[in-house]
């Protein structure tokens, strides 16, 4: 622990860029999946402006409960199936998987074919059934 304080002080510079580094990776990866929104403003989006949600779950998931009137697309067919997404282009996009990490790659894969208003559910299905919202079974 002594050498790590030693090599701290004696190389500020190189520190410095370490932790620039770590800040531009960190900044790049929130970025890459894209906006999110809490469980209250997603109810917000469905119920006020017509949000449709693409859950990402696979199918042994999602009949462990989701979201009313969710459209179900796993995230393993997602590249083969996205053309069944076209008829939601103009509509809000609220895209769920079950913690809020692999919707990222599908949000990003969305706005890429088009698509003009999409979030990612933050905290996944585990945070919307931790607030005790709805869900279909």
């Amino acid at each position: 622990m002594e050498n790590l304080f030693e090599f701290v002080v004696n190389h500020p510079y190189l520190i410095a860029a370490w932790v620039l580094t770590l800040a531009m990776l960190l900044w790049n990866e929130s970025r890459k999946s894209g906006t999110s929104v809490t469980p209250n403003e997603a109810v917000m989006l469905i119920n006020k402006q017509d949000a449709v949600v693409i859950d990402v779950r696979a199918k042994k998931e999602w009949a462990t409960g989701h979201i009313t009137d969710a459209v179900n697309l796993p995230i393993a067919d997602f590249d083969t199936r996205i053309g069944e997404l076209n008829k939601y282009k103009s509509r809000p996009v609220i895209v769920v998987c079950n913690l809020g990490q692999t919707a990222g790659s599908a949000t990003k894969k969305l706005t890429a074919a088009g698509f003009e208003q999409v979030t990612r559910l933050s905290g996944g299905m585990t945070e919307w059934k931790g607030q005790n919202l709805p869900v279909i079974k």
